[in-house]
Parts: C-alpha cells; sequence; structure tokens
C-alpha cells in the first residue's frame, strides 16, 4: 500500500505516485535548499545553511557552513522522513517560506549541536532566476540531472558562535534551490558563483569534464531592484589555487597547500554585453573528500564596480582544478 503525505492532499503531483517517490528512484536524488550570507563591502564572516531531502535514503538533513572568526565551521543535522517528508525543520534547524520568490525565515536554535545559531531573514534583492536543466552521464549511469533557480538577498537578523553575536545589518548573499540527481563523488568539476555587486548579482552554474571540455553554462546577471535577469550566453574561467603565502599552487590529490582562490571570470550576456571580474580571497567552506569547497573573494569588474562573491569549485578529476582522480567512473568515459 503506497503511504500517503500531507503534500498529496494539494494539486502539486507531476507523476502517478504519491510523494515522496521520484520520476528515477535514484541513491543520488536530492531536493535541496542553499543559503549564504556575508558582509556587502568587506572579507569577513560567511555563514552557510542548508537543508535537503535525498527520498532514496529518507531522510532530510541540514548542512551548516562557512567561516567565522577566522576558523571553517560544520555540523550535520539529519532525521528521517518518518512520515514528514516535506517539513523544512530538522534537529535546531528551520527554514519557514514566509513570501514565495520574496521572504524566508532561516532559525537555527543555540544547542551544543549547533556551531552557529541564527535568526536571520532573506529578503530578495532581485528577481529569481531558473536555470535550464543540466545532464550528464557516463554510459548508462546518470551521474546529473538537475534542475536549479538563484536568487541574491539581503540578509538581516543575527547569528551567534562561541558566546558571540554577531548583527547582521543588511548583509548580501545568495540563495538557491536544486533538485534532481547529482552524484557529487563522479562529478568532475563544476562551477557556481554568486557574485554580489551594488546593481545586481552575477549567478550561475558551469560544468566541464575532465579534459576542460564544456558541459554546460547557465546563468545571468539579476538586477537588483527585481528587473528581468539578463542570461549568460558565454563564460570564460582563468582561475588558479593559492597556498599560505599567496602564491600559485597545484590541488594535487586533497589540496592540502590550498588556502585560497584568484583569477579573472569573464561574462557574455544575451545581447552581447561583456563583463569581466577579477577576484581573490580565501575558502569559506571545504568539501575534503568531494574535494575543493567554497572560497570568498573580494572583486571587482573591468568597470570599476567593485563587491563580494562566493566562488564554489568541487569535483573528483579535472586537468586543471583537481589533477589527480580521487574517484572511479567519470565520464565521459564511464
Amino acid at each position: 500500500m503506497p503511504r500517503l503525505t500531507p503534500m498529496d492532499e494539494l494539486l502539486v503531483h507531476q507523476i502517478p505516485e504519491p510523494f515522496p517517490n521520484v520520476v528515477t528512484h535514484h541513491e543520488h536524488w536530492r531536493d535541496s535548499l542553499f543559503f549564504v550570507m556575508h558582509p556587502r563591502d568587506h572579507l569577513g564572516d560567511a555563514v552557510i545553511l542548508t537543508l535537503a531531502a535525498f527520498p532514496a535514503r529518507k531522510e532530510v538533513d541540514a548542512l551548516q557552513l562557512g567561516r567565522v572568526g577566522g576558523a571553517l565551521q560544520y555540523a550535520r543535522h539529519v532525521r528521517p522522513f518518518d512520515g514528514d517528508p516535506h517539513t523544512m525543520a530538522v534537529g535546531p534547524v528551520t527554514i519557514e517560506i514566509v513570501e514565495p520568490f520574496r521572504k524566508l525565515h532561516l532559525r537555527v536554535e543555540d544547542v551544543p549541536a549547533a556551531p552557529i545559531a541564527m535568526d536571520v531573514t532573506f529578503t530578495a534583492r532581485t528577481a529569481a532566476y531558473g536555470l535550464r536543466r543540466g545532464t550528464m552521464k557516463a554510459g548508462h549511469e546518470i551521474i546529473w540531472d538537475q534542475s536549479h533557480m538563484v536568487q541574491s538577498g539581503e540578509y538581516t537578523g543575527w547569528f551567534r558562535h562561541a558566546g558571540r553575536t554577531v548583527s547582521v545589518d543588511g548583509w548580501w548573499g545568495q540563495r538557491d534551490h536544486s533538485w534532481g540527481i547529482r552524484d557529487h563523488a563522479r562529478c568532475p568539476m563544476w562551477q557556481w558563483f554568486a557574485i554580489q555587486l551594488p546593481d545586481g548579482m552575477i549567478g550561475g552554474w558551469h560544468w566541464e569534464y575532465p579534459n576542460g571540455a564544456r558541459v554546460f553554462t547557465d546563468g545571468c546577471f539579476a538586477p537588483a531592484g527585481g528587473a528581468e535577469p539578463v542570461p549568460v550566453i558565454d563564460y570564460r574561467h582563468d582561475l588558479h589555487w593559492l597556498d599560505a603565502d599567496g602564491g600559485r599552487t597545484s590541488y594535487g590529490r586533497d589540496g592540502e597547500n590550498v588556502h585560497g582562490l584568484e583569477g579573472r571570470l569573464e561574462f557574455t550576456l544575451e545581447g552581447g554585453r561583456r563583463i569581466g571580474v577579477e577576484g581573490r580571497g580565501t575558502w569559506a567552506a571545504r568539501y575534503g573528500p568531494y574535494g575543493g569547497g567554497q572560497n570568498l573573494l573580494a572583486v571587482r569588474t573591468d568597470d570599476g564596480r567593485e563587491g563580494i562573491a562566493i566562488h564554489e569549485i568541487t569535483g573528483g578529476y579535472h586537468h586543471h582544478f583537481f589533477p589527480v582522480p580521487r574517484a572511479k567512473g567519470f565520464p565521459p568515459e564511464g
């Protein structure tokens, strides 16, 4: 007998199955929310919160990541579906959609299991942008098949770490929502970026095969104030890992010598406008065995606009970023 949930009372079904069944049963299917916040005009703390549902595992988890007081933070909270796969709460973490695509409320209780407590509200400063569906296979196996949305916002409230309370007074940042299949350990390399500028955000996703051939690029420049986002139609990067002294270094196998990231990005928007961005910064989150992570960068565009960006580079095998493979079965070979 199929198990029903409260969502099955609503007119939201997309396949002839009850929730939380998905169209393709896969161990790496996930429905995931991601939030990142940081000061708008200088490099400092970066606070990251996620919440995701995993139908095959029948569990919900939340990750706390980021850099606070100069130290990297990490915690994972998890609960079983137990008949409720849709409530956005796990352990001390609760996410409330106050107004869709406009306002969300993030809370983390001040308990020993949570390295960062918070009470923060996200208010959109740009329209949401839906990236097209992206796919990648190794032979017959699905490695990646997801949809994704991104949006810039202003964060207000507070967070507390190690007894110190920090006011989040008009911080900027991004939030996204992705859903589908992602076998992270076998993804060769992807970049995700959220570049916060005074007049809007450049955000998107970019994937490559191990040899650097492009799999997928999509993103936008989303103007502040909610005007229609302008799609990114081309993206080029010249990025390099940095060591503790600020010099360029190789990631090797595990990146033990890597402390930051620097380089240049070039975006071409629909209609032909080009934007060049130079950036430099240090880790905001490291991904351990998955490779790479997120860096918080101070950035400047060619026309003089300055801002702060989160730039994620992760993956298991790439000729430039991850030259020593850490898994097997990477596409396109399978």
